[in-house]
């Protein structure tokens, strides 16, 4: 092969690869909503397929980088919010507006379960009119399915602060951690917190059989 060959199949390589990139971004989005505790939305989220990962963190308030024990006092306007990235070749936007919107009690304004103030209220976050007449679209069906008034609000996509590590993936953690029910591994932990909190509970009662992820605790 002679040296004006090996450049030319050397770039036509190096242009594939970058076709491969690009397509392998177009191909990943992002959706950011909230729905209470953050560790239950990333851990229903992370088994759906087509999701490539599910972030737990906040957004929507007026602090930059906030922590957990200031999103706890109520006062930077953050939402605990869970950032999904997926492929949307293997899972659509409107597929995980509905999955989430039934796998939360959208009729309570005031928090989630047994979670209450304004870190644990739910809500949409867009970017666009596209994304905001989905988002809209998807819900004025759910609300007609549930034939009850939704509360859950679609609002623009403000900066996503990714939470700090020990909330990553705690639904699976093996660290050992202190709650009301005595030390507990954080997966064992997670699971009696969800029990105890109700989530599932309501989502089955709201949902019935159309409940996402609820018969599966």
């Amino acid at each position: 092969m002679t040296v004006s060959s090996n450049i030319k199949t050397a770039l036509l390589v190096g242009v594939m690869a970058i076709g491969l990139g690009v397509q392998a971004q177009a191909e990943t989005e992002k959706l950011v909503v909230a729905g209470g505790c953050f560790w239950c939305v990333e851990s229903d989220f992370e088994s759906v397929p087509g999701v490539i990962e599910a972030v737990s963190g906040y957004t929507g308030g007026h602090t930059d980088d906030p922590t957990y024990k200031q999103i706890g006092r109520g006062d930077t306007g953050h939402f605990e919010a869970v950032e999904i990235s997926f492929d949307n070749e293997r899972v659509s936007r409107e597929r995980l507006l509905h999955l989430f919107l039934r796998s939360i009690d959208a009729t309570d304004a005031g928090g989630q379960f047994c979670d209450r103030g304004a870190p644990y209220r739910t809500a949409v976050f867009v970017t666009g009119d596209a994304e905001k007449a989905l988002a809209n679209a998807t819900i004025a069906q759910a609300e007609k399915e549930l034939a009850r008034t939704i509360v859950t609000p679609v609002l623009e996509a403000k900066t996503f602060y990714q939470a700090e590590e020990y909330h990553q993936d705690y639904y699976k953690g093996d660290n050992l951690v202190f709650t009301r029910f005595g030390p507990k591994r954080q997966s064992s932990a997670y699971e009696k917190y969800r029990k105890a909190c109700g989530r599932d509970k309501r989502v089955l009662q709201l949902w019935g059989d159309a409940a996402s992820f609820a018969k599966n605790h």
